[in-house]
């Protein structure tokens, strides 16, 4: 098929006709987003919705004075419009003939209208045409006749790219414009578009071509071109156009020009850099199952092979989405888009994977795919994100943990952790029947540690001396210092945190509790109300030990006779007789280098010390 003019209704392509080359140029080789662009309603696919609002307005009179037609890149937003302005000026040869949406045949106006040369329908880009002054043109202009139309018809594209002022300007004259004027708006950014402007047009929002639809119009393409194309290479195109005609055609296009014949799924592949989706499959179960040694193969070998690691990970993550869909809806099996790996690998999938392991799969991969992006060697972060995803795999959700704990239940190791994987990734994981924790084979008996030889707190104070037995200074002080106890078992603790508090501390305690009794310990942070830290109820019992003492008789008397000495310490005489040795007879390392006035063994004064300032 060439490039001359061909008749809009054309046999061998039903519905899409290529669009006819100007009888004055010379024929040439156009691309098939331009060969093959709509010329009327009938050749567009996929917006059934707006097609079917417009026909009946059209049939009713009910034509409005401006369109915003909004959707992403290549949907057909232009096309559409110019095919509005056909529909605005349809008129036949001998004069006759009035708007309408049925454009099968060319008239007068419909061949410059499409070619985007005809005097009375204006196409503006926004982007360069943004001022005021612009949209002052306009105005003076819309008040003048058509020259030859029926109507004068402003086709404004990228119109979000106007100015504040020009949308102003634009205000009057789009509510009230002269009966010989229409308006059609194309934007991808409606959410920049005034309401003022919104509130004076009709709005149409053109939606992503489906996958199914989109495969089988680049079929007829190929058909017509005289071209042989393999059904998942055009899905390849398809799924890469992500619902975008011009996209697909663009891809398609370029696809025909690098296989030089018969267009099969490794030359589509290879073009765009994809990896092989059977691959791609096969990656997602190793890594799934936790072989983390034959995923980081795999990967390696599609990155030898031309893949792009991002675009990798794009299909893993597309492919857990997949599964995902077909664990909630079993029928969207059935889209045609879809290789036969894909559904039955698929569907296998979906009935031995959790929706919590497909959701942080999909979390994971989403992250990662931006780190590999940004990475300056992206094949090593996309080794280090499935390496997090593989152990992942392997990991119960919080609840899974929670309840596991709670009940007892689980296989884990004799240090309370979940027993290890084997080095070969045989172990249960993600595409087991249950958790990892419900299958993983458990140490020998003789080969665990015994946890009763390592220390179990039964407080919080003995916690706390456990701290200062590991001689974790900082963790003691943190303890004694920020934690306001709200709840204490064996294996749980919840605190609410003092003002300044460590934020990491509930953190920090559990991993030191694991290391020190060899057991795994709850331990979190509450919005709760909870009991004096220890340095306060240490304080707290100091001063009502001295108030006692200073309301003692004998020792009022002993300040009324020295006046400026203070009570400096009130000590347990039961506690100073368990003092080691060298205190009992050196005394106190800690106090002051001067000498009690009155000795300790003086019976009225038993555990109460008196100091002088000089």
């Amino acid at each position: 098929m060439t490039d001359e003019t061909v008749p809009a209704d054309e046999p061998g392509f039903p519905g899409m006709a290529p669009v006819p080359a100007p009888a004055a140029a010379p024929a040439g080789y156009r691309v098939l987003a331009r060969k093959y662009r709509p010329a009327h309603f009938g050749d567009l696919i996929g917006q059934d919705a707006m097609v079917r609002t417009l026909t009946n307005a059209f049939a009713a009179g009910r034509i409005p004075q401006a369109w915003m037609l909004t959707g992403v890149r290549g949907v057909g937003k232009t096309t559409t419009a110019r095919i509005l302005a056909r529909a605005l000026n349809y008129q036949n040869a001998d004069g006759s003939g009035a708007p309408t949406t049925d454009l099968s045949q060319f008239g007068v106006h419909c061949q410059a209208i499409v070619e985007g040369r005809h005097i009375d329908v204006m196409e503006i880009d926004a982007a360069s045409n943004n001022g005021v002054d612009n949209v002052r043109q306009i105005n003076d202009a819309v008040r003048y006749a058509p020259t030859s139309a029926r109507y004068k018809v402003y086709i404004i594209d990228e119109v979000h790219m106007l100015s504040g002022g020009a949308f102003n300007a634009f205000l009057k004259t789009l509510e009230e414009p002269p009966p010989h004027a229409k308006f059609i708006f194309a934007t991808t950014e409606i959410r920049k578009v005034p309401v003022t402007v919104l509130s004076r047009c009709q709005r149409f929002d053109l939606r992503r071509v489906d996958a199914a639809l989109l495969v089988g119009h680049l079929d007829r393409i190929c058909q017509a071109e005289g071209i042989e194309a393999e059904g998942e290479a055009l899905a390849a195109v398809a799924r890469a156009a992500e619902g975008s005609v011009r996209d697909s055609l663009s891809i398609l296009d370029q696809a025909i020009a690098h296989a030089g014949g018969r267009i099969t799924l490794d030359e589509v592949r290879t073009m765009l850099g994809l990896s092989d989706r059977a691959r791609v499959i096969d990656l997602f179960e190793l890594t799934m199952k936790g072989d983390i040694a034959g995923a980081l193969t795999e990967l390696r070998a599609q990155y030898d092979a031309g893949a792009d690691p991002a675009v990798v990970l794009a299909d893993l993550a597309e492919f857990s989405h997949l599964v995902t869909r077909l664990k909630l809806v079993p029928e969207a099996a059935k889209d045609s888009s879809l290789s036969q790996a894909e559904r039955v690998r698929g569907a296998d999938f979906a009935q031995r994977l959790s929706i919590r392991v497909l959701a942080r799969a999909w979390q994971m991969l989403l992250k990662a795919i931006g780190e590999v992006r940004q990475a300056d060697r992206p094949v090593m972060a996309a080794e280090m994100a499935l390496v997090r995803l593989a152990h992942a795999a392997d990991l119960p959700t919080p609840d899974e943990a929670l309840r596991m704990l709670r009940d007892g239940s689980g296989a884990v190791g004799g240090n309370g952790s979940p027993a290890p994987r084997p080095p070969s990734g045989g172990g249960a994981t993600a595409l087991a029947a249950r958790p990892v924790l419900a299958s993983a084979n458990p140490m020998p008996a003789a080969a665990q540690p015994r946890a009763s030889a390592l220390p179990q707190p039964q407080s919080f104070e003995e916690v706390v001396a456990l701290a200062s037995r590991q001689r974790d200074i900082t963790m003691k002080l943190a303890l004694e210092r920020d934690v306001r106890l709200v709840r204490f078992e064996q294996g749980r603790i919840e605190f609410a945190l003092a003002e300044h508090g460590n934020r990491m501390l509930a953190n920090d305690l559990s991993k030191r509790l694991k290391e020190w009794t060899g057991q795994t310990w709850l331990v979190a942070v509450v919005n709760a109300e909870g009991t004096a830290t220890l340095r306060e109820q240490a304080a707290a019992a100091r001063d009502k030990r001295e108030n006692d003492a200073a309301n003692h008789p004998a020792v009022r008397a002993v300040m009324e006779r020295f006046p400026g000495a203070r009570i400096v310490d009130v000590r347990d005489p039961r506690a100073a007789e368990a003092e080691t040795p060298t205190t009992a007879a050196g005394g106190d390392e800690d106090l002051p280098e001067t000498e009690p006035l009155f000795d300790d063994s003086e019976p009225d004064f038993d555990g109460v010390e008196f100091w002088t300032d000089n």
